[in-house]
């Protein structure tokens, strides 16, 4: 016990504990490899955060709620999360507008973002994505778009909807056609 916080109490002194072979062979940890976690310790715990409040927010579901936003063959419900977290993060539902016109959707882009997720709440959407090609996205279906990938909508069906989430909430939108 007296050695337990003795090993405890030279951790807390940034000193490096001594590890003895135990019954499963492990040895001793080389220097290099305590004096690189400490520094990463160290790193992380002495960074400072930047502080953002973050508030309490509910949304209720309402059919009137949709908006037109981004593209004419989508509507956009807002989840209140960009205001409740300082503009960090976006989320909202987005109704695909019936029907899918193809020479419309496909024009190829990318958005700014440090983050998206899509998830597809209702019915199908085929897209085509820079390094992973044709893909077809079903209800329950979700996919993580890295930063800038380039892609393109190529088919949605009638009642399509999606739940996207995106870092920061607000981005830019690159069109490449």
């Amino acid at each position: 016990m007296a050695r337990a916080r003795q090993r405890a109490k030279q951790a807390r002194k940034g000193q490096r504990a001594v590890r003895k072979p135990g019954p499963t062979g492990r040895g001793r940890r080389s220097a290099s490899k305590t004096s690189s976690r400490r520094s990463d310790r160290t790193t992380t715990l002495g960074a400072k955060k930047k502080s953002r409040t973050h508030t309490f927010v509910a949304t209720h579901h309402r059919p009137d709620a949709f908006e037109l936003g981004l593209r004419r063959y989508a509507q956009y419900r807002d989840l209140g999360i960009a205001g409740a977290t300082g503009g960090l993060v976006r989320a909202h539902v987005i109704r695909m507008v019936p029907p899918c016109d193809p020479a419309e959707v496909s024009k190829r882009h990318f958005h700014d973002v440090e983050f998206q997720m899509v998830y597809v709440l209702k019915g199908w959407i085929k897209g085509e994505y820079e390094g992973a090609g044709v893909v077809t996205m079903r209800e329950g279906s979700c996919w993580l778009q890295p930063p800038k990938i380039k892609h393109s909508v190529l088919d949605y069906s009638d009642d399509c909807e999606l739940l996207e989430i995106i870092m920061p909430a607000d981005f830019a939108t690159v069109e490449l056609e």
